[in-house]
């Protein structure tokens, strides 16, 4: 397992989306693809008028919470 971001998620439930502002730490080159092994993990979208990653279901797993 790889970890690709520090996100600072909003509210309970499935991580969909990430916001880019809301991204504290960025471990990937920018390109939505595992430093790992190359996967594509998630696509560039516009959701309510920030730019964020949608995240691909099943590419992404989310571990803990540190509040």
């Amino acid at each position: 397992m790889t970890l690709l971001y520090r996100y600072k998620k909003e509210g309970a439930g499935t991580l969909i989306k990430c916001y880019a502002d809301m991204i504290m730490s960025d471990y990937t080159k920018g390109d939505l693809k595992c430093p790992s092994c190359g996967q594509e993990f998630a696509r560039h979208a516009v959701i309510h008028n920030r730019p964020a990653h949608k995240i691909i279901r099943g590419k992404v797993f989310v571990r803990g919470h540190h509040g």
